[in-house]
Order: C-alpha cells, then structure tokens, then sequence
C-alpha cells in the first residue's frame, strides 16, 4: 500500500480527487461561483495595490480568493507567506509561487489572474483630445497610450515630451536626460517620426507613472485675402518666410493688395502687436528680399478696398482663437 499521497500513480490520484470534490477550483473556473477577473496578457507586470486572485488544483487557501499587493510591493499569502510581486510580470510571479507551493503541493499548477488595476497610471496631458490618466493594461507604447487619449488635437505640435520616475531606469531614447533633482528621466519623441514610422524604435514601452506631454504647436497665421486662411503650425522649423508662409495658404486672392500687406508681431511684454509693412509685390518680383517670420506672427493681406479696422478685427479673431482652421504640413 501507499503510506502517503505522494506515492499515489496519477491515475488513482486523479480518481482520489474526483471522487473527494478536490477540483474545487477547477469548477469554479468552468463557471460556478467563479470570482470575475480580466484578460490580462501574462506579460503585464504587477505593482502596488493591484488586486489578484488565483486558480487552480489543492491550494483551497489561495483559489477564490483575492490579495491585494501591498505599497511596498509584497503579498501576503497563506502557506507561502510574504512574497515580492511588484514588477514581475504575471507568468514570472506565477513560476515564483508555484515554486514556493512545491514544499506543500506536489507540482502545483497556480493561475495568477487579475482582479483589479491599481499600479499602472499613465498621464497624458497637452494636446490630445481627451487628457487625463489612463492604467496600463498590459504593456502599451507611446502611439498606443495617446490613441487612448483619443488622439493629437489639430494644434498639437511636433514633438512629445515624456517624463519617468528614475526607480523605472532612464528613458531608452538618445536624447534622454536626468532632471537637476536626480529624480525623473526625460526624452522627447517627434510626433512625425513614429507616426510615419520613421524611427518606430521612438515608439518606446510605457512604465508606470509616466508623463506623456504633449505641448501646443507653435502657429503663424496668414489671413485676409489668400486662398487658404488660417493657423500653420510650425513643425520641422522654428520660424518660416513670408513666402513659404504665402505658399502654405495657397497663394494670394484675386482681389489681394500686395503693396500694404502687414506682418501683425507680439514683442514680448508688449500687450499690442507691432505693424510691420511688407511689400508682397516686391517679394514676389524679386526686387526685395524675402521677411521671416516668427511664431505666432500674423500675416495680414488686406484686399484692394480693406480698411485699417479690417486689421484689428481679423488681429481678435486671432486672438480668441474663433474663425480661423489650423492646418499641419
């Protein structure tokens, strides 16, 4: 005879834990009084006050039930006592519970599931359309964490800045540095980049407690009687010309005055814009150099009947940000 349960063949320990009712926690995964849990990829990585439960065969203390981790990034469980979970990923805590179960349970076979998300906020601000905090569900990149964010606002510029928490290591990017705190590592990724897939090696994994930034672009704004009115954001360059400017609105109306056209500038600490005179005509025939322009600079073509009101009016459309489409190229 078998003096112990170990020494027990398979198949008559398989009849022993029909019979007795041991697959508890097997049935209760088939459906009955099971505890609700996610689908959660086994890559997703534990941290602290995520709530987990568990199932499986021969661990009644353990299956149907759930354990929250704790800030430091421990679980207490019954048998095994106090183990570390905080940055495992589910599978690596799963080899590292069943291997501490061996000492009780002859080839134990725990399931690790998730209960509840509680460690993995991600915030996203700047603009996006929907800004706010987002829990990482598994392991999500930069494009897949600002898509949750429901996507870039048209005004978005054309870099994004992310901010992590040193004790996750410094941001896997070229351009990464170390805050004069010596607490967060920050990086900027360009939007067209990994948007194009350029450098899809930008498009880098999300840790917990990362600040995904998303600044306003920088604009010029040409308006009056051009083809294409509106905001033009700066993306590759810092400033542009009047006539790249001129160029992005589709060039000139039919009725445009090229002779009194004005460049509408804010100084800083000026609370009015400063006029600046251009002569479209003698930029376009070459007998004037070309003027840059700086952001958020305005220009304004007047038509061949405009009147210096029509300046001001068009300069508080600007300004309230009403009337006027913002395009990207």
């Amino acid at each position: 005879m078998w003096s112990t349960r170990s020494e027990l063949p398979w198949q008559l320990m398989l009849i022993v834990v029909i019979g007795t009712g041991l697959l508890g926690g097997a049935e209760r995964v088939a459906g009955q009084d099971s505890l609700p849990t996610m689908n959660v990829p086994s890559t997703y990585t534990l941290g602290p006050n995520d709530q987990i439960s568990f199932w499986g065969i021969d661990a009644d203390e353990l299956v149907n039930k759930q354990f929250r981790i704790d800030p430091e990034g421990d679980v207490s469980l019954p048998m095994v006592g106090r183990l570390r979970a905080a940055g495992l990923t589910i599978r690596q805590f799963e080899e590292v519970l069943n291997k501490q179960l061996s000492a009780y349970i002859r080839a134990p076979h725990i399931v690790v599931t998730i209960a509840e998300f509680r460690s993995q906020p991600v915030s996203v601000v700047g603009a996006v359309k929907a800004p706010g905090i987002y829990q990482l569900q598994g392991q999500k990149t930069v494009v897949e964490v600002i898509s949750l964010a429901g996507g870039f606002r048209e005004d978005a510029g054309n870099t994004i800045k992310i901010t992590r928490e040193l004790e996750w290591g410094k941001i896997p990017l070229g351009n990464a540095s170390i805050d004069p705190g010596h607490k967060f590592s920050v990086a900027e990724v360009r939007i067209k980049e990994i948007l194009e897939a350029r450098n899809p090696q930008e498009n880098i994994l999300m840790m917990p407690h990362d600040v995904i930034t998303v600044p306003r672009g920088e604009l010029v704004y040409v308006i009056g009687d051009v083809k294409k009115a509106g905001g033009f954001i700066l993306t590759e360059r810092s400033n542009i010309s009047v006539l790249q400017a001129l160029s992005m609105a589709e060039g000139l109306g039919n009725t445009a005055n090229t002779s009194h056209s004005k460049i509408l500038r804010l100084e800083s600490g000026q609370e009015r814009r400063t006029e600046i005179a251009v002569n479209l005509k003698k930029i376009l025939d070459g007998t004037s150099n070309d003027v840059p322009l700086q952001a958020g600079d305005i220009l304004f073509v007047p038509g061949s009947a405009a009147k210096k009101a029509g300046v001001r009016t068009l300069e508080a459309m600007v300004q309230v940000g009403t009337g006027l489409a913002i395009w990207r190229y």
